[in-house]
């Protein structure tokens, strides 16, 4: 057992001076290594939930820390106001790999989803007589800023931090009819997650996102995609949009994008390249330290195809659940790569999350029958086999 630190006396300090946002349980992570992650009392958890989809090459990977050391010995900010060396490789990294030619770099998903609300904006002004409003998802999610919660089609933040900025329509995911008849001569923009993850893990449809597509065309407005959980690998496929044989005119990443590391990224068309000097930036957009990061996370992705893996192991985890399905009234397992999801049989989705935490095993429920699972891109067989086993016990006592 670790016993470096006192964990009662670490809690004492962080009840004390932590503003409260989020309810905590009473332990503290002290360190992570691949799948897993130890508490300061030396319990060991499977992780399951991967930093909210954020860890995607595992807990402490090698090639984050080389990153991180070699970068730190060179330069770690040399300010927005200049290019650096690891900004250009980088930026060039992901447009070599995807459909985009033009990256903007910012530190979290709500930051890069503003910066393309901006764009999106921006050609409203430019191009569309002022129009400024952007439809977007009822359960969707897009950030905690004022502006991306207003975005967010979450329920209960329809009357949290009023008055909200304006210009935000949320209509029912896959309803092609309700986006057509939201669209009016002030609509700029369609804002759509690929598979909304905070909404309880639901996936376009092939056919509504290719109608979406042509929806956009045939108005001359952009198609926004929300990447930020999806992106880098998390779908089985580099991007999401590659699911659907179409391609957005913009598209935000973070998440997996720093695995781990604090760091986002807008891409968009060379034809949409139209911010002016001052529009849009950041103190800490392209600092040099998170794009060697970024680099080496994505680069690891794409020279060992762990993409492929996540498509793998997500179908294993299927077919595992599948196979426990009838035992527990599982249903609607579902779900791309290496996010999904499953119903429970009734609302003890929190009960279930408790309880794996207490058997060592992290979890998530976005809602109260929901159970999402999003672990580090690296997950295998072996320990997919471990969480199953962990969660059967845990159903076998909740819900008897």
């Amino acid at each position: 057992m670790n016993n470096k630190y006192n964990t009662d006396l670490l809690l004492k300090e962080a009840n004390k001076s932590i503003l409260f946002t989020a309810n905590r349980p009473e332990l503290v992570m002290e360190h992570g290594k691949g799948m897993y992650l130890w508490d300061t009392n030396g319990k060991r958890y499977l992780d399951f939930i991967g930093g909210w989809a954020v860890t995607s090459l595992g807990h402490c990977p090698e090639v984050i820390t080389k990153a991180l050391l070699e970068q730190s010995a060179k330069l770690v900010n040399a300010s927005p106001t200049f290019y650096n060396v690891p900004m250009v490789e980088f930026a060039k990294l992901l447009t070599d790999n995807s459909c985009f030619e033009k990256v903007f770099f910012a530190s979290t998903g709500a930051e890069a989803n503003e910066g393309a609300i901006k764009l999106a904006r921006k050609y409203g002004t430019k191009f569309l007589n002022g129009a400024f409003e952007i439809i977007t998802a009822t359960n969707s999610f897009h950030g905690r800023t004022l502006a991306t919660m207003s975005a967010t089609g979450k329920k209960k933040w329809e009357k949290l931090f009023e008055p909200k900025v304006q210009g935000f329509k949320h209509v029912p995911l896959n309803d092609s009819k309700a986006i057509q008849n939201a669209i009016t001569s002030k609509t700029c923009s369609i804002m759509v997650e690929p598979v909304q993850g905070e909404g309880g893990v639901f996936a376009v449809e092939e056919n509504y996102i290719r109608s979406l597509r042509e929806l956009c065309n045939e108005k001359k407005i952009l198609l926004l995609f929300d990447e930020v959980q999806t992106g880098i690998g998390r779908t089985g496929k580099l991007f999401a949009y590659e699911h659907f044989g179409i391609e957005p005119d913009i598209m935000t990443l973070a998440k997996g994008i720093g695995g781990g590391y604090p760091l986002a990224a807008m891409l968009t068309k060379e034809k949409f390249d139209i911010f002016e000097a001052g529009d849009q930036g950041g103190t800490y957009s392209s600092q040099p330290l998170g794009m060697s990061v970024g680099m080496a996370v994505v680069k690891e992705i794409i020279n060992k195809n762990i993409v492929k893996n996540a498509e793998q192991q997500g179908e294993y985890i299927k077919h595992k659940l599948t196979s426990i399905a009838n035992k527990f009234n599982l249903t609607n397992i579902r779900g791309k790569g290496l996010l999904l999801a499953f119903d429970l049989p009734v609302e003890k989705g929190s009960e279930v999350v408790n309880e794996c935490l207490y058997r060592g095993l992290l979890i998530n429920s976005p809602r109260p029958a929901y159970i999402r699972l999003m672990p580090p891109l690296i997950v295998t067989s072996r320990e997919i086999d471990e969480m199953i086993e962990i969660l059967s016990g845990v159903l076998a006592d909740i819900l008897k």
